[in-house]
């Protein structure tokens, strides 16, 4: 039991799971970045763009036009609809009115399904690095995260083998997230088939996190493991429109899957947050009927990666590999010699650039930063010219 002490009064106030959460790195370092002036900040990953003009005049005509109220928990059916469309365009078929819930971001779908699925002890299976909300969330529902390594020599993919040498007893979930967050890995059909095998042979669920689904580069498509043969009850395909749609701010994604698992989480979102604001749900309706948007944003990205990779590979000292994926370079600094928290912290303190701190995603992330590119070009550029400073003073040739 945890005893706190109130204006000299003990009280046993606090839920002890709660008392030890903390905040986490990529926080930590947004905060500390506001004590400094000139900062470019290739830290918090959200697109720099604001949402399209036509997806907030959706969301305002919905206001105008009293849409103001409490929804059904699960979301208008509406959306749901326009979302089971979407999801047929990856060869996932949804009942939009069983297999479909729209919850606050996709944070809102994970944390509800983590809650109507794990019982005390249950492990799942999480690939380290990774980002590691998963971690905290499994933890605080009473779940064990059993982390999985990746390695760069394998472009930080899942590796079938090292899931299988993992699997116990106890083993309930993979969580898979294609592309990754904060590698930039992406996930082929025979990686996933793989996955998708160990799940049937075991009697093993599977999260998928697919935030970054639109967000894949060199003409590759994604693929979802729901897709796949023999997986569609067992999978929880989590989305939402922050990345896609430059809507972070909207706090608004889905989950779709199992039957009964958006059953009790529609049932638990009654209990939470009762549903997403009724405009924000309209606004996601536009954002679908008009996809091309997330096409736009790809081709952006895709240019920021191509110029932000090679300019740091070009620095001594310094490497990684071309994510296939996301909006994230999981940099490489073991030559430096430094910690990824003293890396991360002296580049902030003495050139003014915000990373992200390697170890914040787990025990294999040591030994690398991520870095963001969520920035136009010439402040990415400027970005690694300073890097590439503070690297010369570490590194001499």
């Amino acid at each position: 039991m945890i005893i706190i002490v109130v204006r000299g009064i003990k009280m046993n106030l606090i839920n002890e799971k709660a008392m030890v959460l903390k905040q986490g790195e990529i926080r930590a370092m947004f905060e500390k970045a506001k004590l400094f002036n000139n900062v470019i900040s290739l830290g918090i990953g959200e697109p720099d763009l604001d949402t399209p003009k036509n997806i907030v005049e959706a969301g305002c005509k919905a206001l105008n036009n009293g849409k103001t109220h409490y929804t059904p928990n699960a979301g208008i059916i509406g959306l749901r609809q326009e979302i089971s469309k979407n999801l047929e365009k990856f060869g996932i078929n949804s009942n939009p009115d069983k297999e479909i819930i729209v919850t606050t971001g996709a944070m809102g779908s994970l944390s509800m399904c983590l809650m109507v699925m794990i019982n005390e002890g249950d492990e799942v299976l999480i690939q380290d690095p990774q980002w590691l909300n998963y971690y905290s969330q499994v933890k605080f529902v009473g779940g064990v995260a059993v982390p999985i390594p990746v390695y760069e020599k394998n472009s930080f993919k899942l590796v079938a083998k090292d899931i299988r040498d993992r699997i116990t007893d106890k083993t309930k979930i993979i969580m898979i997230n294609t592309p990754n967050n904060p590698t930039g890995a992406v996930l082929d059909y025979n990686d996933l088939r793989e996955i998708a095998d160990i799940a049937i042979e075991n009697d093993l669920f599977i999260i998928s996190d697919e935030v970054y689904s639109t967000l894949i580069y060199d003409g590759r498509r994604h693929i979802s493991i729901a897709s796949i043969e023999g997986m569609r009850d067992r999978v929880i395909t989590i989305n939402s429109f922050s990345k896609s749609f430059a809507m972070t701010g909207w706090r608004i994604g889905y989950a779709a899957g199992n039957e009964m698992v958006i059953d009790k989480m529609t049932r638990l979102q009654e209990n939470l947050v009762a549903c997403v604001n009724e405009p924000a749900q309209y606004a996601a309706i536009e954002a679908l009927r008009n996809f091309d948007i997330s096409e736009n944003l790809k081709n952006i990205f895709e240019s920021r990666r191509n110029h932000i990779v090679k300019e740091l590979n070009s620095i001594n000292g310094l490497s990684c590999t071309m994510p296939s994926g996301g909006f994230y370079v999981f940099l490489n600094i073991k030559a430096t010699q430094k910690t990824s928290s003293e890396f991360a912290n002296e580049l902030l303190e003495n050139k003014k650039v915000v990373t992200i701190p390697g170890s914040a995603f787990g025990k294999m992330g040591e030994g690398y930063v991520r870095i963001a590119y969520t920035l136009e070009e010439s402040k990415l550029l400027e970005a690694v010219a300073r890097i590439g400073d503070y690297v010369g003073s570490l590194i001499k040739e």
